[in-house]
């Protein structure tokens, strides 16, 4: 699926600047985008990010509570003609206090030629989706021909983790998942094992998932002091490791002695560190992920590389995934049409 800038397409569904669209969860989720449409969206808008043809700040806060915070994630992509902002927050205790997801939040999208809002929708099908295909992507650039996966956290984001890389990583053979909640593992292997070709284990321990995967993943927790689960001991020569969760499930030591580390935003990994995310410093960063994607920098330069791979997540590609998600809604007459 490519971007498009036809602003006509859009006004013929909607009388832009009298009324948006709106997008419940349901309404998100009952479009289907494809993965691998999302795939496509997701690559490119980091290449525009890669050659630097973009407007993104660093997402600016705030924080109730000590471990809670708000992001205002708003960005710009000139080439397909995409503005909006992702307003977001992570309460991690909500599953066990609520039964409620730890992430949701809302999408704006406007109008480049006029600024008038075009539409607002749920964020959280968009997050759990665009996520892992920036980690796939990257995993499929940093580690072409790898055949182990490890995942850490079996969560939504976990198992989305485990149906993109069977999709974007063609020589997968077997993916190694782990959880401290056993049975959110057994859940994962119980629903993806029957949909895919690949092999998926439950792993014994986060060592044991250490040492036998090639590449490793990581979507738990985000806190200001490493857990350092997996210690820097069990990494070796020639792994991929990206995170999602900043440094919190990794020993610091190992990101500081990789090869190459490696991250989505640089400006946005400054601003984690100035708030205290990552307590010994920040690592030195060699490029950014929609660089080395776009072929600006190099990734993997020999299979004795080690490469920590961070990221966090880019307003540049929830806009790209939304306007798709917006147009379809418009062309198949979902959501909700609200007055200005």
């Amino acid at each position: 699926m490519a971007f498009t800038t036809d602003r006509e397409r859009v006004a013929e569904h909607l009388d832009m600047g009298s009324e948006l669209l709106y997008l419940s969860r349901q309404d998100v989720e009952r479009l289907q985008l494809t993965r691998d449409a999302i795939l496509e969206l997701t690559r490119q808008a980091l290449v525009e990010h890669g050659h630097r043809r973009y407007e993104m700040p660093a997402k600016i806060g705030v924080h109730p509570y000590d471990n809670v915070f708000y992001h205002a994630m708003p960005a710009y992509l000139p080439g397909p003609g995409i503005v909006g902002m992702k307003w977001i927050e992570c309460y991690p205790d909500n599953p066990r206090t609520f039964d409620l997801p730890q992430t949701t939040g809302l999408l704006v999208l406007n109008d480049v030629d006029s600024g008038v809002p075009l539409a607002v929708m749920d964020s959280t099908w968009l997050t759990a989706m665009r996520t892992p295909a920036v980690t796939v992507l990257a995993a499929a650039t940093l580690h072409p021909d790898a055949t182990t996966f490890g995942m850490f956290g079996c969560g939504v984001q976990g198992i989305e983790h485990v149906r993109y890389a069977s999709l974007a990583m063609p020589g997968l053979e077997t993916v190694y998942v782990y959880d401290t909640n056993e049975a959110a593992a057994d859940a994962l292997i119980a629903k993806l094992q029957p949909e895919q070709d690949l092999r998926i284990v439950k792993g014994a321990s986060p060592e044991a998932i250490t040492k036998s995967a090639q590449v490793l993943s990581s979507a738990t927790v985000i806190l200001r002091r490493p857990l350092a689960v997996v210690k820097d001991e069990w990494v070796t020569t020639g792994q991929t490791i990206l995170p999602c969760d900043l440094n919190t499930f990794w020993d610091p030591r190992t990101a500081r002695r990789a090869d190459k580390y490696i991250v989505d935003s640089i400006e946005e990994h400054e601003l984690f560190a100035s708030m205290g995310y990552f307590p010994d410093g920040l690592p030195e960063v060699v490029a950014e992920t929609g660089e080395v994607l776009a072929g600006v920098k190099p990734g993997r330069e020999n299979t004795d590389e080690i490469i920590v791979n961070s990221n966090i997540g880019m307003a540049v590609c929830d806009i790209a995934v939304g306007h798709a998600i917006m147009r379809a809604a418009l062309e198949h007459g979902a959501g909700v049409r609200l007055p200005l």
